[in-house]
């Protein structure tokens, strides 16, 4: 009897040894179910976080001027110049043209403008003086924002409706502050469009919130960043730099005297022609006209001099192209 026994205590122990090492496999194979379930799930997460990554970097690359090159290059009604990115003013038949850069953010552009302002027009008017005028965004890149593209859309469809130097000096006359973009705001260019006579129709609103010539803008832009200005304004007469002569600084009277001068056969003339720039700052707007400094854009090259803000020395650090 024990003998059968000792052989039914051993096929026992053998078939519970069996059926440890069954279960003992079966927990395995959960196990191991278990982990490469967790290692696809971890490898599609991953790639859908990847996706994610490469989706924000795609959606934020090139944010800043995705609206000024998207869509066709509608140039306003008129432009002229090479590529037609040149808004021209004056008499047809003036003998003198000053060809002006500027950005409607840009306070050294303000302090220009409102320095030079009447100067220009009278000129215009004695049918002495065009003025070529060339939109670009440059505070936009270097303060961030849309203003200056905005703001120069608008001005190319006031343009469209005969309206330009009305609008493009109510812009500067009422430009906000650097860092305040205002001009981001259609609602705003369309509320500044009122005080121009005419000028607020329903064309030039659709004009404006399409963004008609925003792509025309950007070509302007890429064509001020082509031409190496170092900053706005860049102000030049007769293709000639006026302002980089620091010993002898330009103002409205010496302006008014090359043209009339010149005009007269009395050989007064431009400046040594060159590349127009500025450093960083601008100037303010109610000092006496004189050279300072403007709005500056990085650049590798070194041409290029002063621009003209109108100020006499007060100049504030301004911002540098990105």
């Amino acid at each position: 009897m024990s003998e059968k026994n000792d052989g039914a205590n051993r096929d026992a122990t053998k078939r519970s040894a069996r059926e440890r090492l069954q279960v003992e496999r079966e927990r395995q194979k959960t196990r191991d179910k278990r982990r490469r379930t967790l290692i696809v799930a971890a490898a599609v997460v991953g790639v859908l976080g990847l996706a994610t990554v490469v989706g924000v970097i795609a959606a934020n690359t090139g944010k800043s001027d995705k609206a000024a090159k998207a869509g066709p290059v509608v140039a306003p009604s008129g432009a002229t110049g090479k590529d037609a990115l040149a808004i021209q003013t004056g008499k047809d038949g003036a003998k003198h043209t000053l060809t002006v850069w500027e950005d409607f953010r840009c306070p050294a552009c303000k302090a220009f403008e409102d320095n030079y302002r009447d100067t220009i027009h009278e000129l215009q008017a004695k049918g002495l003086l065009n003025v070529e005028y060339h939109l670009v965004t440059l505070i936009d890149g270097n303060m961030r924002g849309t203003g200056s593209l905005k703001a120069a859309n608008a001005a190319a469809c006031a343009q469209d409706a005969g309206k330009f130097t009305e609008y493009h000096d109510v812009l500067f006359k009422n430009q906000p502050q650097e860092v305040d973009d205002a001009y981001g705001k259609n609602a705003k260019l369309l509320e500044l469009a009122g005080q121009v006579n005419g000028l607020d129709t329903p064309e030039f609103r659709a004009c404006v919130e399409n963004g008609t010539h925003n792509s025309w803008v950007g070509k302007s832009h890429e064509a001020f960043r082509a031409a190496k200005f170092r900053g706005t304004p860049s102000v030049l007469l007769d293709g000639k730099d006026i302002f980089s002569d620091q010993s002898n600084p330009i103002t409205p009277q010496k302006l008014k005297e090359q043209v009339e001068g010149t005009a007269a056969g009395s050989g007064g003339g431009a400046a040594k022609a060159s590349p127009s720039a500025s450093a960083s700052g601008s100037a303010s707007a109610s000092a006496p006209a004189s050279p300072s400094t403007g709005t500056r854009a990085k650049s590798s090259s070194k041409t290029g001099a002063p621009s003209a803000t109108g100020a006499t020395k007060g100049a504030a650090t301004g911002a540098e192209e990105d």
